[in-house]
């Protein structure tokens, strides 16, 4: 019997060879129905969503409901057994909301929460009772305004004092739902507001202290510009920015588009990466003409409206050679961290 043999027989917790692990070479991605959103999420266009904690992090009416409800409908119907636990201390979600995003509301546990320990002592019971297997999404929106219990009593006690727990609290909850998730690959989605830092080149900050940063597996910070026209403001263009990720390169920043006509618009986002890559060129100004496979030239030109389609998406998405330059921009890589030096 080898070292490693003995050694994965003597201990109380099951063990083995790392390169073994279910813990890494089971890794489910889940696939949204928004390719630029899969490669934030995951660095890859065939990827997306996975175990773990994401957190979606901004200022308000910055999409990020909208955002987690992407990874919850791409999760649900991927399996359709699974269901969603959805921790609610907005209340903003309605049922209709739900169903729009593709969602079957029945699948849906609606779990109101009113301050921290109480989701803590909640979330802990219900990761307790789930199995390895079992296809479960978390959604929590959000712990952004999510009181402690201390908080709450003092405002029953008429207490105008300063609340110190509240960072702790979060740095607990999260100590204690982070190895279920790994453990029993399940996701979970977090959203989480921003506050601007004090100083003369201010950034934003995700509140809720250090807890937060450490737990996470992705913390995005999603920023918006209007999308205009000559009739004014038709919708916006939402920037998630790579905060902390262990699969994609942190300060990576991905784009996409949502109209108030017709939602969030699929293709967006795909055309600055692939003028980037030199899939799409400009042959003159406001036209887009691609490259497809071998170095061949389109005959066609597009206006930029005319790319937001699935024809004109397919013939470059399926090229090898731009799925690996979306890997070598976006995705962590393994590489050799000390070289070793040649023997002369």
């Amino acid at each position: 019997m080898s070292l490693m043999e003995r050694m994965a027989k003597a201990g109380s917790i099951k063990a083995g060879s790392l390169n073994d692990s279910v813990l890494f070479n089971d890794k489910d991605f889940v696939q949204t129905n928004v390719p630029i959103i899969n490669v934030a999420a995951s660095g890859r266009l065939d990827g997306g969503l996975s175990s773990g904690l994401l957190v979606i992090a901004g200022p308000s009416k910055h999409f990020k409901s909208n955002l987690g409800l992407i990874g919850v409908s791409a999760y649900m119907k991927k399996y359709p057994d699974a269901i969603c636990l959805f921790y609610d201390s907005e209340f903003g979600i309605t049922p209709e909301y739900i169903a729009a995003n593709g969602i079957d509301g029945d699948r849906v546990m609606h779990i109101p929460i009113m301050h921290i320990e109480e989701l803590k002592f909640d979330i802990a019971k219900r990761l307790d009772e789930i199995k390895r297997g079992d296809k479960v999404v978390i959604f929590i929106d959000s712990v952004g305004n999510l009181a402690s219990k201390k908080e709450v009593e003092d405002a029953l006690n008429e207490k105008a004092v300063a609340d110190m727990t509240r960072a702790k609290a979060l740095k607990s909850l999260f100590r204690i739902v982070t190895p279920h998730l790994t453990t029993k690959d399940i996701p979970c989605i977090v959203v989480n507001h921003t506050y601007m830092e004090q100083g003369m080149f201010p950034k934003a900050i995700v509140s809720g202290g250090t807890g937060i940063y450490y737990s996470a597996n992705a913390i995005w910070i999603i920023g918006r510009s209007q999308e205009k026209d000559s009739d004014g403001i038709q919708g916006y263009n939402f920037t998630i920015n790579i905060e902390k990720s262990r699969f994609v390169k942190e300060k990576s920043k991905m784009t996409f588009q949502v109209m108030f006509d017709s939602g969030v618009s699929k293709w967006s986002g795909l055309l600055d990466a692939a003028l980037e890559s030199g899939h799409v060129i400009k042959p003159k100004n406001g036209w887009y003409q691609r490259v497809l496979e071998d170095g061949e030239m389109d005959e066609k030109n597009y206006r930029e409206k005319d790319t937001n389609t699935k024809d004109f998406w397919m013939p470059i998405l399926t090229q090898e050679s731009f799925q690996e330059w979306i890997k070598q921009r976006y995705q962590l890589t393994g590489h050799v961290m000390i070289e070793e030096e040649d023997e002369e």
